[in-house]
């Protein structure tokens, strides 16, 4: 049971720390989300404190260590845990509606796991295909007008809310083929350890992708815990509205640091 709980924590690990960083390693909030209530405010914060104590004594020094790999090994990692993100983001394009982009990135997702070696090498960027954008279960949820509810922080997970924490067990219900595979399948390549630690890469890799930036927004800020649930929210507001051009947009690191830019 313990294994079991573990294997569902660890793969929504990466709602932590999800906010949006400037390619100058500066983190900013350009415009104020909808309100979100912070109806558990004093247990939150209490949370994130202990949150911010791990991620300085495990989460950021594996981060460190994970730098110092060579390039192509760190580029091959970031690349295989995005190719393994679209068995997600595939049924949340089409729950959405999306039928067009569903099977663009079906075909993303077969020709980077074959061609592409298992998805190590983005062949489907180099033929031209149209910038990846992730789905998950909580944007499917806020696309068909779900609210977002009260804002939490999670306990190693990091910032929140009812509503994406709802969409992150959808996922692992049933939502993820990989997961599925995994941990239900009976065979000899995936299996739960290889599932968790898949998870546990892509966090230390987005983390390791975001360490100045974390860093200079805990400097600058007079209240880190707010900066970092304005951010956090801005972010999936924006997702769930598929902002893409008007405003401002966001990508995550991909091919290039999360860029946040004012378009015209």
């Amino acid at each position: 049971m313990i294994k079991k709980l573990s294997v569902i924590f660890i793969s929504i690990f990466l709602l932590a720390f999800n906010a949006n960083a400037g390619s100058d390693g500066e983190l900013k909030l350009d415009k104020k989300p909808k309100k979100v209530k912070d109806c558990f405010e004093n247990l939150n914060r209490a949370t994130f404190a202990f949150n911010q104590k791990l991620d300085k004594a495990i989460i950021k020094p594996l981060a460190e260590s994970y730098r110092d790999l060579p390039d192509p090994i760190q580029k091959g990692t970031q690349n295989f845990v995005t190719n393994l993100s679209s068995l997600v983001t595939i049924p949340n394009n089409v729950l959405q509606g999306d039928i067009k982009l569903a099977i663009i990135n079906t075909a993303r997702l077969a020709v980077n796991s074959t061609v592409g070696i298992l998805g190590t090498i983005d062949v489907a960027n180099k033929m031209g295909f149209p910038k990846y954008e992730r789905e998950d279960y909580g944007q499917t949820l806020g696309a068909w007008g779900v609210g977002p509810g009260c804002y939490v922080v999670l306990p190693i997970l990091g910032p929140s809310t009812i509503r994406d924490t709802t969409g992150s067990f959808m996922n692992v219900l049933g939502g993820d083929p990989y997961y599925n595979a995994s941990v239900h399948g009976n065979n000899e390549y995936l299996n739960e350890t290889f599932y968790m630690a898949t998870k546990a890469i892509e966090g230390i890799d987005f983390r390791s992708n975001n360490i100045e930036s974390f860093d200079n927004l805990e400097i600058n800020s007079i209240d880190f815990y707010a900066s970092v649930k304005s951010l956090y929210l801005q972010n999936r507001e924006n997702k769930i509205n598929n902002i893409r051009k008007g405003n401002i947009e966001i990508f995550y690191k991909n091919e290039e640091d999360w860029e946040e830019i004012e378009n015209n």
